[in-house]
């Protein structure tokens, strides 16, 4: 980013060079400095409970340049995943024109969270106006109100002599800094106390930068913007410091029922448990017909209904007493699959019980019912990572192609969902090819996982997941390979042979104790 001074007709410091101000000696400001009363600086540089100040302008943060963003160079010594993944969301996204030159990595964008308030655009390009647009469509913005109008600062001045300011005002200005300034200045008086606002100009020059930070404003873009770049300014706004850590929601669907979607969920968030060694949490929200305590072999509580019954109660100790935990890394909210409830519960509960949950893990693996409702579009369009498991038939071919198109619609600034075609080389039966299927979809195929009915029917009845099941088959590397895709991590270097302390631990967790029967099916019709 260029620092030299622009025309100095508005500037009203005469020193040559900036200084440090903790090495110069104090001086007499000549101009009495303005009290920002209408505008709020951005809540990450002013502390909680306290009044806006004027800030200096040689103290305010310097805008740096955003590093690009990293690529990941496949290992040659071997097949790199995350890296082809990581490649390929960034090319898909290019493709669309959303590169990623925002204020915020694309890795972080996802943990944005805006609240409901009104937000008012007024827009000089006509870039701007799509970019707003654009971004007022995106899930991270989907509780809020987005107003967007042509104009200027001079139709936000005209506005708001007649009507009460927003919490959020976005103006764009593209005439020189002294009249950007000045336009400023003429807003300030028009606006309520505690309206943000974020100013977007043509120049890129930091005295620019300081001099509006000091009347106030919260944020300074420089045209042209990407949507992703406004999402992150804004949420940067809104965002609270002392907020708890937010997980990475990953939410699986069959494309038809029998897919093996729950299967899929619960093996791959098991290897990045395992594997990976990430903290994870699966949530089994088919209350009904749950499978996830059967495939863990664990008696299934209550765990999710009785969150979805009072999700404003719900708090750390809470939702860790509800939890059943498997592993040391792995935690299971189960369903209850009864059929003595009739389920009817608000995507209001569902939202916030999902929320809640994302707090207490870095990844939260969502196995979502074949269903549709409107809890399940609001999941699907709010989780960070869409997975679509699918069959190699038409029925599946249909039912995918309609949900792809309809969450990429819903997400139009995020990259496609993932499709794991499962289920492949089952014997006597015909298959479209996996060429064919991603074609249809305009999505390749990120797995494929073979049809391996003696592995995955004794890990089914005997609560085991495949890892442990069969570690060394070609479904157990393909669970590997997804859960690199979808956390973006490696696997960790273990030095020396992996599979011996693994298989030992889980001789010694699976042994019967008193010579008693584990067997699932002896758990399952126990008399409660």
């Amino acid at each position: 980013m260029s620092t030299a001074p622009a025309p100095r007709e508005f500037d009203t410091f005469d020193d040559a060079f900036d200084v440090d101000m903790e090495f110069a000696p104090p001086v007499d400001d000549v101009a009495a400095p303005r009290s920002p009363l209408q505008f709020t600086p951005a809540a990450s540089a002013m502390p909680a409970g306290a009044a806006p100040q004027p800030q200096s302008p040689l103290q305010a943060a310097p805008l740096a340049p955003v590093p690009a963003a990293p690529v990941y160079a496949p290992d040659a010594a071997g097949f790199n995943p995350v890296g082809d993944v990581v490649a390929q969301a960034q090319a898909s996204l290019m493709d669309t024109g959303l590169a990623f030159t925002g204020l915020a990595p694309a890795s972080n964008i996802g943990e944005v969270s805006v609240p409901r308030i009104a937000i008012h655009v007024f827009a000089e390009r006509q870039d701007t106006l799509a970019s707003a647009e654009r971004a007022a469509q995106d899930r991270r913005l989907s509780r809020a109100t987005t107003q967007i109008r042509v104009g200027g600062v001079a139709a936000a001045v005209e506005t708001y002599q007649h009507e009460p300011t927003p919490p959020l005002i976005i103006v764009e200005c593209l005439k020189d800094p002294q009249t950007l300034l000045w336009e400023v200045d003429q807003l300030a008086e028009v606006c309520d106390a505690g309206t943000k606002v974020v100013v977007i100009g043509a120049t890129n020059d930091i005295i620019l930068f300081r001099e509006l930070m000091r009347r106030g404003v919260s944020e300074y873009l420089v045209a042209p913007l990407q949507p992703l770049q406004l999402i992150a300014a804004i949420g940067g706004l809104f965002n609270d410091p002392a907020q708890p850590f937010v997980g990475r929601t990953i939410a699986f669907v069959g494309a038809r029922g029998g897919a093996g979607a729950s299967a899929v969920a619960h093996n791959t968030a098991y290897a990045i448990s395992e594997r990976i060694g990430a903290n994870t949490v699966i949530v089994d929200y088919d209350l009904p017909f749950g499978t996830a305590g059967l495939d863990f072999n664990q008696d299934p509580l209550n765990g999710v209904a009785d969150a979805l019954g009072q999700p404003d109660r719900l708090d750390s100790t809470l939702l860790d007493r509800m939890m059943v935990r498997c592993t040391d890394k792995l935690s299971l909210f189960a369903a209850p699959a009864s059929l003595d409830t009739d389920w009817d519960i608000s995507t209001e509960a569902f939202e916030e019980v999902t929320n809640q949950i994302r707090a207490t893990a870095p990844f939260v693996v969502l196995d979502l019912p074949h269903l549709w409702s409107p809890w399940m579009r609001r999941t699907l369009i709010s989780a960070d990572e869409v997975v679509v498991v699918a069959t190699p038939d038409l029925a599946s071919l249909r039912n995918a192609k309609n949900m792809i198109d309809l969450i990429r619609q819903g997400r139009p600034n995020d990259a496609p969902p993932r499709l794991v075609l499962n289920q492949v080389g089952v014997p006597g039966r015909p298959e479209i090819p996996a060429k064919d299927f991603g074609a249809a979809l305009g999505v390749h195929p990120s797995l494929i996982i073979p049809f391996d009915a003696k592995t995955f029917g004794a890990a089914a009845n005997n609560g085991q997941m495949i890892l442990d099941a069969g570690a060394k088959t070609k479904s157990a590397e393909a669970f590997q390979t997804l859960a690199q895709i979808v956390s973006r991590r490696e696997l960790p270097m273990v030095a020396g042979p992996k599979a011996k302390p693994a298989k030992a631990g889980k001789a010694e967790k699976t042994k019967p104790a008193d010579g008693a029967s584990k067997s699932l099916f002896a758990n399952m019709f126990k008399k409660r």
